[in-house]
């Protein structure tokens, strides 16, 4: 499978990124600053051929259409796309102290972020009769109206609209034959999740890659689940 990942840099994305190479796909790697991407760089030379790293922010129109024509010039047809890439602001206090700033940020990368991406990337799947090709958005149990728990704004707004936005596309994919998947990673240890949570990086990419490959069945549908295909409260 040719694979895009974004936030491949380190944390859950960089896990998805060796690992995918490892199971013997390629992997257009997407990171803001590819210079800072050692551990990426490293899992490139570890696996030649397999993993290509661009230079791409998904908040950029500009720089999403730049990478879809350069694929496209490479005559590169995605199987399958993991917007991976998200931030975490504003968690601490309550509605009266929140920061609109945060608020916005989020949103810009939580959300349009994954429209920024399908929007210029969609195009390069694969037309299939099977269902094979997917989009994977990360999202979270935050983002579960019915898990609802009161502050976390940002972060559960913008996972919660995330949810939304992968039905619909959804929707939209599925008469080319494409999925679109809303996914929980769990609550994985990375620099976002912090060490205390009892997940790994490593455990979490390999059951969202077995939902990538479709070794793991989702019913058609479900499109809210976990890193196990579990389906996940909305």
């Amino acid at each position: 499978m040719n694979l895009l990942i974004t936030g491949a840099g380190r944390g859950l994305g960089l896990e998805l990124t060796k690992q995918a190479a490892a199971r013997g796909h390629t992997v257009v790697a997407c990171v803001r600053d590819t210079e800072g991407a050692v551990a990426l760089r490293e899992a490139a030379e570890q696996y030649p051929g397999r993993i290509r790293i661009e230079s791409f922010d998904i908040v950029s129109e500009t720089e999403a259409q730049r990478l879809a024509d350069r694929l496209k010039q490479d005559a590169f047809v995605l199987d399958g796309i993991v917007n991976n890439a998200g931030i975490l602001l504003g968690r601490d206090g309550g509605i009266a102290s929140l920061s609109l700033d945060d608020t916005r940020r989020t949103f810009e990368v939580n959300l349009f972020g994954p429209l920024i991406v399908a929007k210029h990337l969609t195009p390069l799947l694969r037309e299939s009769e099977s269902g094979a090709e997917i989009v994977v958005n990360i999202s979270s149990e935050a983002g579960s109206f019915s898990g609802a728990y009161g502050g976390d704004y940002p972060y559960a707004l913008s996972k919660m609209a995330l949810n939304m936005f992968s039905k619909q596309l959804n929707e939209e994919l599925k008469p080319r034959g494409i999925r679109a998947l809303a996914v929980h990673p769990g609550w994985i240890r990375t620099d976002m999740g912090g060490q205390a949570a009892p997940l790994s990086p490593e455990d979490s990419a390999t059951g969202i890659l077995n939902l990538v490959e479709g070794t793991t069945a989702v019913p058609e549908e479900t499109f809210f689940v976990d890193y196990a295909g579990r389906p996940m409260p909305l």
